[in-house]
């Protein structure tokens, strides 16, 4: 993890774009682990964190159209040329196909959160045919919700991330990163329930108007 974190330091926005780009098109590499060690890093002020995640989105959402035009463009052929295992790859392309009919949307949406599906949904995507512009409104809602939400939990929890991704998964990592939040709003809403108040200026008594007698 050392040389990875230093990997990260040495070539800081670069690195993030290319990790998660390329594990966006379908090879597994960390991204995610990039974008998290990069928001470690902008804790500790070697990075600005907007940066990191606009980055981090933005090579989301064009690593998985790669892959999306890709696999439109072959991913049928590969799997349905004949060979040993062709039945098998024809089942799966049954299977990908009625499973994207029914959750094509929430899969390429929710699956930047669950590492198998986050590499292979766009190839999913684009060997089933599901129409590209449904796909790219549903990849840019993913990839920037993500980038925001993994982007923030690294930089609030800093470089424990690393170690708890890497320990116990995302999962842990952003219920720790939710916590920590919530901690410090209640603290800050406590705070500001406890603290005294100004003594506002009394009020001036009316005035008594006395009655003028006339001689």
């Amino acid at each position: 993890m050392l040389h990875f974190a230093q990997f990260i330091d040495q070539y800081g926005y670069i690195a993030v774009a290319l990790l998660v780009a390329i594990e966006s098109m379908g090879v597994p590499l960390p991204g995610e682990t990039a974008l998290i060690a990069a928001s470690a890093l902008a804790k500790r002020g070697g990075l600005e964190i907007e940066f990191v995640i606009a980055v981090a989105a933005a090579a989301a959402i064009i690593g998985d159209s790669l892959g999306y035009a890709v696999s439109r463009r072959y991913g049928r052929r590969l799997l349905t040329r004949p060979g040993r295992t062709q039945a098998r790859r024809m089942d799966v392309l049954t299977r990908g196909e009625a499973f994207f009919d029914r959750h094509g949307p929430k899969a390429v949406f929710f699956g930047r959160w669950i590492t198998g599906l986050r590499v292979w949904a766009s190839w999913l995507a684009g060997i089933t045919h599901m129409p590209y512009r449904q796909f790219l409104m549903w990849n840019a809602l993913g990839g920037i919700t993500w980038a925001i939400t993994v982007g923030i939990v690294g930089y609030i929890v800093g470089t424990a991330a690393e170690q708890i991704v890497e320990k116990a998964g995302l999962g842990a990592a952003i219920l720790v990163g939710v916590l920590v939040i919530a901690a410090i709003v209640y603290f800050h809403v406590r705070r500001s329930r406890h603290r005294p108040t100004a003594p506002s200026d009394p009020e001036p008594e009316p005035e008594q108007l006395g009655t003028r007698t006339s001689d």
